[in-house]
């Protein structure tokens, strides 16, 4: 492969595509040929799908040959996390407990992404049934991060992040339900956006939480996530141009900056003042109600993935991850009334958040408290892996919690993102708001 195709995102690949200047058959069998002969391709992909792929590309370099492309990223190839059904493909969402699981039909989103032409490479590593934020899973792979293949890449969306990262696809798709597009982002330095909850199509897409599950872009800039947001719905990708930070109301959520550890910190830090510099207004608080939500969780998230899934673990739980197969079951212990008490809560709670920030364009916090854990320590030490657990996934969480869009975007520091929280059904105004961020920032 070109050694310049590799660092290229989709947006200035689907360019050089019409322009003449690549070959999208080329182009795919580069990046076929890149995973074939990479040492960690076997921890990052668990299908890979050479066949689809080339005749996919084959059908986008004809189409480019006779100028009838579909759009700005036919012919770009792009990786899929292992819980979006690819018809032929085995597609177990990371668990033992679905192993042979192979789907007749794609998801809608990948069908919609087929329809405006991209390639899809094949499916990438994950959290078990998506249940964790740090990408650890020893039942089938745990993908390198970027900085260093001995620690966590963060999950759940570990694939798509590790394939992306390390040049073996332009960017991944995966999905977010506590932080699961956003932290494996940070993790590896990449741009990640969390979709409102309804936003894209989630038929064909393995659940974890259905009322929380989302489907988001991990890439290499905010147009690429913009323009990846457009194609798995079929939309009009937003307007990027004229963008400017001069005269944005933004509040830092002190809540959840105070004990950020050195590296997420001083990354966040600088973030803010280049922001300011750029003539954001940055105020800091707090919002009322976020704690209430907060001790919502464990009730709203394991008792809906328990739920989900009690069935097929009680099948067969020596399958599953010892620490994953606890997460699970730590949903049985609440009542129905309970779960229901607590959704009509948080409905509330949402309520008070959106009067409390709707004078800000976004509230903004470090997208993870932490750096990526190390992966062997996390194996043999109890008390390591749940508080990094926790904490990894703490912050992300409150996107989800409220119903919102989210973005994040690196800071400069290894390891580390700045996230935007915006308006549910916001992606639009937040991807704006985003790409001055990543222009103040560049």
């Amino acid at each position: 492969m070109r050694d310049d195709w590799q660092t290229l995102g989709v947006a200035d690949l689907g360019r050089a595509i019409g322009a003449g200047e690549i070959d999208p058959a080329e182009l795919t069998e580069a990046y076929l040929e890149a995973i074939a002969g990479h040492e960690y391709a076997g921890r990052i992909y668990s299908v890979v799908t050479p066949e689809r792929a080339r005749a996919e590309a084959a059908a986008a370099s004809e189409r480019a040959r006779l100028g009838v492309r579909r759009g700005l990223l036919d012919g770009v190839p792009l990786s899929w996390k292992d819980l979006f059904d690819s018809a032929g493909d085995e597609t177990k969402s990371g668990s033992d407990l679905l192993a042979g699981r192979v789907p007749d039909e794609d998801c809608e989103v990948l069908a919609n992404a087929t329809r405006a032409g991209m390639v899809c490479l094949g499916k990438t590593h994950m959290s078990e049934l998506a249940f964790s934020g740090l990408g650890i899973n020893p039942v089938t792979e745990t993908p390198p991060n970027i900085h260093d293949p001995e620690l966590v890449p963060g999950g759940s969306s570990s694939g798509a992040a590790a394939s992306t990262a390390w040049g073996l696809a332009p960017a991944g798709i995966g999905s977010d339900t506590g932080g699961s597009v956003r932290i494996p982002s940070a993790f590896n330095d990449l741009v990640g956006l969390k979709t409102t909850s309804g936003r894209l199509s989630l038929t064909g897409v393995v659940p974890l939480c259905a009322r929380f599950d989302t489907v988001g872009p991990l890439a290499k800039s905010v147009e690429d996530c913009a323009l990846l947001l457009a194609v798995m719905e079929g939309s009009k990708p937003t307007d990027l141009e004229g963008v400017s930070l001069k005269g944005r109301r933004f509040l830092v959520l002190d809540t959840y900056t105070d004990d950020v550890r050195e590296e997420p910190a001083a990354g966040f830090a600088h973030a803010i003042d280049r922001m300011a510099q750029a003539g954001a207004q940055i105020s800091h608080g707090t919002v009322d109600g976020i704690e209430a939500a907060m001790d919502l969780s464990p009730i709203l998230f394991t008792s809906e993935a328990y739920g989900t899934w009690k069935h097929a673990i009680e099948a067969a739980p020596e399958k599953m991850f010892p620490r994953i197969l606890d997460r699970f079951r730590s949903g049985a212990g609440f009542a129905a009334a309970d779960y229901v008490s607590a959704w009509q809560f948080l409905d509330h709670l949402r309520g008070d958040w959106a009067a409390q920030v709707a004078g800000y364009d976004a509230v903004l916090l470090p997208t993870a408290p932490n750096l990526p854990p190390h992966a062997g320590r996390l194996m043999e030490d109890d008390d390591y892996y749940v508080t990094e657990n926790l904490l990894t996934l703490r912050n992300t969480r409150v996107g989800n919690l409220m119903g919102l869009s989210a973005l994040t975007i690196p800071t400069g520091v290894p390891g580390t993102g700045i996230m935007l929280l915006g308006q549910p059904f916001g992606e639009e105004a937040l991807l704006r708001i985003g790409k001055a961020v990543e222009t103040a920032l560049a």
